[in-house]
């Protein structure tokens, strides 16, 4: 009797932490134990991207390989954000037993040697640089960009922490890439980026919160390069008299940390939410590859990552789609912004393109539904020698015969996560630079509830 009475009471603990428990049934049960076993293969098969396209002098990746016509067409050149995904890929190829740990060491230090002699500017990195040698890619403009800066710096500071004796020269590297140089005080918020040839700050600023750029904004904020301020100065929504954003907000105004913020949120069928800027998967869950949102921001950017995977699960069954997931994608002859366009301020619009990455960012809230759409999308014929292509038009049934770096590597770590328990975040958090501002997280409540 006092055994039953100690488990009713832990139950009663967890509804009122938690709400009412989830059981899955036998069959949810037997789903996502061959959800695990496929995911294994899968990134096993993706992570051969990075080991035959990354240069084995510079440890640089390439951008992307197109393989029409049966023919390997690389672009060999690199981008920081490619650079950060290579790092957390290895990483998580390692926990997974793809490489062992001395093969993954050995192939963050080559790129590591590479980043230290490339050139930079207040210690940031260039857009674009090319994998042969490291040298900057003139050609396409010289602009040091925030957001991709932001994942280089999330990059180096998993692998710190992942594989300490790299940690000094991680951190070194870190820790000279001075976001304040991209601040703009007079607002809070962070410049798009700077043209080192114009000697120009963009004009715009990266104003929406919920938007990929958050990471840089949360790790700017543990270096102390920014203050902590700036995290309150995004819009959630855009104010309500924009009348440009693709619905009118409703919500009220919080204060935190002293500064009054306007909890807005849009509505889609009953259901609540903050938006991003174009309603597209990688924005709202890329930055949860590293950052604690579900554990730490049940009430914030945890709850609302659930609402936007729900809601693409939801629009994709209403457009007649047989998969679901889109984002920004390589498409049969460029690359292209998808979206749900209700999820954005200024949504961007579908053709029936879905893309697999989209599938992987949404495993730890739609686990049952990944695995159906994993299998879908396989039906597609579009799993090839390097995972999943990079995307498929479910009306036309054409595939883009395409890998790009970005999606290979959002999708392994995303996979890592999953299997192992959120260890690419754990890695992140446990550096000081993650840790500091970990109360952001924790203390805010969207209007969503």
């Amino acid at each position: 009797m006092k055994k039953t009475l100690i488990i009713f009471a832990a139950l009663l603990i967890i509804v009122g932490v938690l709400g009412t428990p989830s059981f899955a049934s036998p069959s949810d049960k037997g789903k996502e134990k061959a959800l695990s076993k496929q995911l294994e293969a899968i990134s096993k098969q993706t992570y051969r991207y990075f080991e035959e396209f990354t240069d084995e002098n510079t440890g640089l990746t390439y951008d992307a390989v197109r393989t029409d016509d049966g023919e390997l067409d690389p672009a060999k050149h690199t981008s920081p954000t490619n650079i950060g995904m290579y790092f957390m890929s290895t990483i998580a190829a390692e926990e997974s037993g793809n490489i062992s740990e001395k093969e993954a060491i050995d192939k963050i230090k080559t790129t590591l040697r590479t980043l230290e002699g490339m050139e930079k500017w207040n210690g940031l990195f260039y857009n674009w640089y090319f994998t042969d040698d490291g040298s900057l890619m003139t050609d396409w403009g010289q602009f040091i960009s925030t957001v991709d800066n932001g994942w280089l710096s999330a990059g180096l500071i998993v692998a710190g922490q992942a594989y300490p004796e790299l940690y000094n020269q991680t951190n070194s590297i870190v820790e000279a890439m001075d976001y304040s140089t991209l601040y703009d005080p007079e607002v809070g918020q962070m410049r798009g980026g700077y043209d080192v040839v114009t000697e120009s700050l963009t004009e715009h600023h990266y104003g929406a919160f919920y938007t990929e750029p958050r990471v840089a904004s949360y790790l700017a904020i543990g270096k102390g390069d920014v203050p902590k301020s700036h995290w309150w100065q995004l819009y959630r929504t855009m104010p309500a008299e924009w009348d440009w954003q693709s619905q009118k907000p409703e919500g009220y105004t919080e204060v935190y940390d002293g500064i009054e913020v306007f909890e807005g949120h849009y509505s889609y069928k009953g259901t609540k939410y903050v938006p991003s800027w174009g309603g597209s998967m990688f924005e709202a869950l890329m930055p949860a590859l590293v950052l604690k949102e579900k554990e730490l921001g049940k009430n914030a950017l945890g709850l609302n990552n659930q609402r936007h995977v729900d809601i693409q699960i939801e629009y994709a069954k209403e457009q007649g789609y047989e998969a679901w997931g889109m984002s920004p994608t390589a498409t049969p002859d460029n690359y292209k912004e998808f979206g749900v366009p209700a999820l954005g301020m200024d949504g961007y619009e579908g053709d029936g393109t879905v893309t697999p990455h989209a599938t992987f960012l949404a495993l730890e809230y739609a686990p049952i539904e990944a695995f159906e759409n994993i299998k879908t999308l396989k039906s597609y014929d579009m799993y090839g020698k390097y995972g999943f292509k990079d995307s498929v038009n479910v009306e036309t049934g054409e595939v883009t015969n395409a890998y790009l770096a970005l999606d290979q590597g959002m999708s392994i770590v995303a996979i890592a996560n999953y299997l192992h328990d959120g260890v690419i975040r754990d890695y992140f958090h446990e550096d000081k630079i993650g840790e500091k501002p970990e109360d952001l997280l924790e203390k805010e409540t969207f209007s969503i509830q």
